[in-house]
């Protein structure tokens, strides 16, 4: 026969054991409505977005939407001119690789500018040893008659080079950084003219 001491500590120890199960059940209650409402809302958010090459609004492959972009020469100040020079072929050959004629229905128009910066100077010989370039590309798309603007938007990017002290490898370097800059900028318009013309009835 058990003393009362032993009955009360028995009838605690069950009585927090049924606290903890309880606490349990309704932590594991509380997860599962946060798994609900989580799952509620990503149904909802999915139903507004469309996927980008996905199916369109108006049922045409975006191929064919892209391919109907016509990209006009890119306006740049005077001896910026290789930058812009770069953007275009980028952007042609992104919206149209197909090298196949298409009917064209937008007219892509760009103005940019390009800015070099020399952040790290040689404490020895005083020489610039790295340049960055900035550029920034102002783009309007439009119907083929510019009579209808149909998104319009900025694209900023940099690249930076290692500058020597031999002019033509310098040369060579700040080339090629205006192509990988050009490359990029052309995937963000790209993708933001896609997400335009995907929603496009």
């Amino acid at each position: 026969m058990g003393s009362p001491y032993t009955a009360k500590l028995s009838n605690r120890d069950g009585g927090m054991m049924r606290w903890a199960m309880g606490t349990e059940r309704n932590g594991v209650a509380r997860r599962a409505v946060r798994v609900a409402l989580v799952c509620a809302l990503a149904l909802e958010l999915s139903a507004c977005f469309r996927p980008l090459y996905g199916p369109t609004a108006s049922g045409e492959p975006m191929a064919a939407l892209l391919a109907s972009v016509q990209v006009d020469d890119v306006s740049m100040a005077q001896g910026q001119e290789r930058i812009g020079h770069y953007l275009r072929s980028e952007l042609i050959f992104d919206l149209d690789g197909s090298g196949q004629p298409s009917t064209k229905r937008y007219r892509l128009k760009m103005q940019g500018s390009e800015t070099v910066q020399t952040p790290i100077v040689s404490s020895q010989t005083g020489r610039a040893e790295a340049g960055t370039i900035i550029a920034n590309v102002k783009y309007s798309l439009e119907n083929l008659d510019g009579t209808k603007i149909i998104s319009e938007g900025v694209a900023t990017s940099t690249a930076t080079y290692d500058r020597s002290v031999q002019r033509f490898a310098s040369l060579r370097a700040a080339r090629d950084a205006e192509i990988r800059l050009a490359k990029t900028l052309a995937d963000q318009i790209k993708t933001r003219i896609a997400s335009v013309l995907v929603t496009k009835p």
